[in-house]
């Protein structure tokens, strides 16, 4: 319980700071909001852990830490600033003193701008996804009967980028009104993908590339925490409008979901549950489609966050059913 006893200390210290400056009503806010982020990025953590197995201890180490202070203050904070910047033309300056004096009318702006919001996060995720499963050289299937028949198709060419462009194409088409903001939105997200993926898998052997390497592959893994928390920053504003207790919930949130993926990096986990990584894929997808559905109609935290644990939960089960098994055939 090492990984965890840091966070917990300092969690438990600002959520009575909360209670204290506060009062209960915001403490318990604070509390749902950490529970949201935890149960909307659970999936992200097995999906960290695969990455960071391929950097250095020095760049795990820069991911709990410099990786926490991007998390809490860039993404859960300046990013969605700027995003409603941009959707409303107004400076970043002018749009962060409405987040710290008028709270009320930055939340409405945010729920506004959630086309551009919700399209760029369904792409890059869904890009996630669809690279993992149609990678011709996965050999171990879990949904054998879907996976296998996707493995087979990937050795079309770009066959993800394809399928990913269609949908948000599709979508934008859904809602005339924001079809531009959609498909905008949703290029960026495919785009920057591709632009990570070949960043991180470009460098070769040695000193400079290793350094290289890591720093790429911390960068992904910092975009691909924002789009996993671009649904939690929306949704929080549905508790509150207050942008400190946003942030301690969510910051706490993520900073667990963070020291869940360095303790599965150590216990290696995904090597012991060997169907985990696959229950997270499958949940990023449906949280992807949770977002694509946010477009066209409200979908309720509790059915995006269900469906994620839905599907790691029924995965971790299946492993420890396929250990059992081997354990038995020994």
């Amino acid at each position: 319980m090492r990984y965890f006893l840091v966070p917990t200390i300092v969690s438990v210290l600002i959520l009575l700071g909360i209670w204290v400056w506060l009062g209960p009503v915001a403490f318990v806010t604070a509390i749902l909001l950490t529970i949201l982020e935890v149960t909307l990025s659970f999936d992200n953590a097995v999906v960290n852990a695969r990455i960071l197995m391929r950097m250095s201890e020095k760049w795990q180490q820069r991911f709990l830490t410099w990786g926490i202070l991007i998390a809490v203050v860039g993404t859960r904070l300046i990013l969605p600033i700027l995003i409603v910047s941009v959707g409303v033309w107004a400076s970043p300056w002018a749009v962060a003193q409405l987040a710290a004096f008028d709270p009320e009318t930055y939340g409405h702006l945010l729920e506004e701008a959630k086309h551009g919001i919700y399209a760029f996060g369904a792409s890059f995720l869904i890009m996630v996804s669809l690279k993992y499963f149609f990678n011709e050289g996965k050999e171990t299937h879990w949904i054998h009967a879907i996976e296998a028949k996707l493995t087979k198709l990937g050795r079309i060419e770009a066959i993800e980028i394809g399928i990913a462009l269609l949908t948000v194409l599709a979508f934008s088409f859904l809602v005339p009104a924001e079809q531009g903001v959609i498909l905008a939105a949703g290029i960026v997200g495919i785009v920057l993908f591709i632009m990570m993926e070949g960043i991180a898998s470009s460098f070769s052997q040695g000193v400079t590339a290793a350094t290289a390497s890591g720093l790429a592959l911390f960068m992904y893994l910092n975009v691909l925490d924002s789009a996993f928390s671009l649904d939690s920053v929306v949704g929080a504003f549905a508790l509150t409008t207050s942008i400190p207790i946003i942030v301690a919930g969510l910051g706490i949130g993520a900073w667990y979901v963070r020291s869940m993926t360095i303790y599965f990096v150590k216990k290696n986990t995904l090597d012991t549950l060997v169907y985990l990584e696959h229950g997270a894929h499958w949940a990023i997808f449906g949280l992807a489609v949770s977002m694509f559905a946010g477009l066209l109609f409200e979908v309720p935290e509790i059915i995006t966050g269900g469906i994620g644990l839905a599907f790691v939960a029924a995965a971790y089960y299946s492993s420890l059913r396929f250990r059992k098994l081997q354990k038995q055939a020994v």
